[in-house]
This record gives structure tokens, sequence and C-alpha cells, in this order.
């Protein structure tokens, strides 16, 4: 599956005749969807390019609304564990459009983070909240940890 990120040394195996990934973040195997294959190598891309920690980041983070729950597919916490960006992936195959923005954000009602990732695989789109003006900027490119 051709996508717009680095490559890295995948582990992956198969098992009852389907194929898993490595989550190196859930330290298990998963099923290995065209999203996971986006989300596998967008948290490498993260870690080993931009200097995130692999610590503080965690897939498929669980949040509920009164009785629904809904999952976050990564969440970036700072160093006092608060939230501070959430990643929503897209297999390739599916544009990114105002509908995934709109889901993104129904998450950061909850968590009220900095900064918001949309990836898939392909395109990538980070913005930059600013809570004070109501307002967000889109940004060229996706920040160096060390920049947050």
């Amino acid at each position: 599956m051709e996508i717009n990120l680095p490559p890295y040394d995948i582990r992956w195996r198969e098992q009852d005749g389907k194929r898993q990934i490595f989550d190196v973040l859930r330290r298990r195997y998963v099923a290995l969807t065209p999203e996971e294959w986006v989300r596998q190598h967008f948290v490498h891309f993260l870690v080993g390019h931009k200097g995130y920690p692999k610590g503080l980041l965690a897939n498929e983070v669980e949040l509920r609304v009164g009785e629904k729950k809904l999952r976050c597919d990564t969440v970036l916490y700072n160093k006092v564990l608060q939230p501070q960006m959430i990643i929503e992936y897209k297999a390739p195959d599916v544009a990114i459009t105002q509908r995934v923005f709109d889901q993104i954000s129904v998450y950061n009602h909850l968590l009220h983070v900095d900064f918001l990732v949309v990836s898939n695989g392909l395109q990538h789109y980070c913005c930059r909240m600013d809570y004070e003006h109501q307002t967000y900027q889109f940004l060229r490119d996706i920040p160096e940890y060390a920049s947050l």
C-alpha cells in the first residue's frame, strides 16, 4: 500500500489466515487494516523523524460522552499527562473532508488539545487551536516535538 510517509522496519505476522502488524504503542499485534497501516507509519514518523516520545503517545484512546463511547486514534500527552494533540487516521482511499474534521472536533470538545492532526497516509493536515480567539490555524507541516 503506497503512502506518503517514511518506511520503517515493519513487524507483521499472519494468524488464522489474517495479517497483523505490531503496534509499538499498544505493544501487541493488531489487525492490519488500511487505516492501521497509516497509523503505524504515522506513529513511527512522529517518533523517528519528529522526536515525539513514544511514552507520551497512546493509540485507541477511549472517551465517554454519557453512555456513548468514542475512540481517538492517537493522542499525544504532555509531560504532565494532559492531552496535547489528537491524531485521526483514515485509509489511503478515504478523502480528508470536512466530515473528518467534524469527527476530530467532537473528540476535542472533550480533550481541549492544542493540535489536531488528520492523515490518510497521503495527505497530512495539522492545525493549532487558538481558544482565546476561538479560531485555528493550519500549519505547513507536522511540528517537531521540541517546538510544541
